[in-house]
C-alpha cells in the first residue's frame, strides 16, 4: 500500500486538548507524544520492550501503564503509512528531547516523505517552522540521550539550543541546579513554583522539578 495522508504529532496531551478545543487543526489525524526524554534513562531500540521498560521505571508505572499512556496513541504512527508528517513542539528544552526522539525513530524506520515542524508559543501559537529530512536523527539521538555528548551539526536552531540545555541542567553548577541550592529553605512545592516559572526554557514540570529537589536535599 502507497503512504498516504498527513499525520500531526502533538507534544503532550495539553497541546491535543487545546487543538481539539479549538479545532485548531479540525478534523486532521493528531496524535499525542506523552513523554519527558529529558529526564531519565533511554535506550538505542526506540519503543521497544526494553525502551519501554526502561521508560516506565523512569516514570514509576508498570510498563502495561506505559504502554496505555505514551504508546497507544503513537499506534496510527506505528502501524499506518504516511507521505507527511507535521510535527507540533515548544522551542523549550522539554520539548526539543521529545523532538529528538520522535525524529530519531523517523530516521531508524528509514521514513522518507515530507516532515513539517511547527514550533510553538505560548498558548500553542505557531511561531517558527521548518522543512526537514529523517536523516542523521538517529545518530544524533544516541550521541545526545544516551552518550551525553554535544554535536557540532545540529539542524534546526532550537534542537541545538535545548540539546545544550539538556547537557548542562543537571550539573552541579548549572544555573538551575545552582538555583536549587541556594533555595533550600523553601519548601519544595514553593521552589517548584519558582522553577517552572523562572526555567522556562528548560519547560520541566512539577514532577520533573520534585524529583530534582527531593534527590538535591537528600545527598546535601
Amino acid at each position: 500500500m502507497d503512504p498516504t495522508g498527513t499525520v500531526h504529532i502533538l507534544n503532550g496531551t495539553e497541546m491535543y486538548k487545546n487543538f481539539k478545543e479549538t479545532q485548531f487543526l479540525e478534523a486532521e489525524r493528531m496524535i499525542p507524544f506523552n513523554e519527558a526524554m529529558c529526564y531519565g534513562d533511554t535506550c538505542d531500540d526506540l519503543f521497544s520492550d526494553q525502551f519501554t521498560e526502561i521508560r516506565a521505571k523512569v516514570h514509576h508505572v508498570t510498563p502495561v501503564q506505559y504502554a496505555e499512556i505514551t504508546l497507544k496513541p503513537l499506534q496510527p504512527l506505528f502501524c499506518e503509512d504516511y507521505d507527511h508528517i507535521a510535527l507540533w513542539f515548544d522551542e523549550d528544552m522539554f520539548c526539543q528531547m521529545n523532538l529528538l526522539t520522535i525524529l530519531a525513530w523517523l530516521d531508524q524506520t528509514e521514513y522518507e516523505g515530507s516532515i513539517d515542524l511547527h514550533l510553538v508559543g505560548d498558548d500553542f501559537q505557531p511561531i517558527r517552522y521548518y522543512s526537514l529530512k529523517a536523516k542523521g536523527y538517529d545518530q544524533l539521538y544516541k550521541q545526545v540521550l544516551i552518550h551525553k555528548a554535544m554535536s557540532k551539526e545540529v539542524h534546526p536552531i532550537p534542537l541545538y539550543k535545548g540539546i545544550e540545555l539538556y547537557l548542562n541542567y543537571l550539573k552541579k553548577d548549572s544555573d538551575l541546579m545552582l538555583y536549587i541550592q541556594q533555595h533550600q529553605d523553601v519548601p519544595i512545592k514553593e521552589l517548584v513554583s519558582l522553577l517552572i516559572e523562572n526555567f522556562k526554557d528548560h519547560g520541566l514540570g512539577d514532577t520533573q522539578y520534585f524529583e530534582m529537589i527531593q534527590s538535591y536535599r537528600q545527598k546535601s
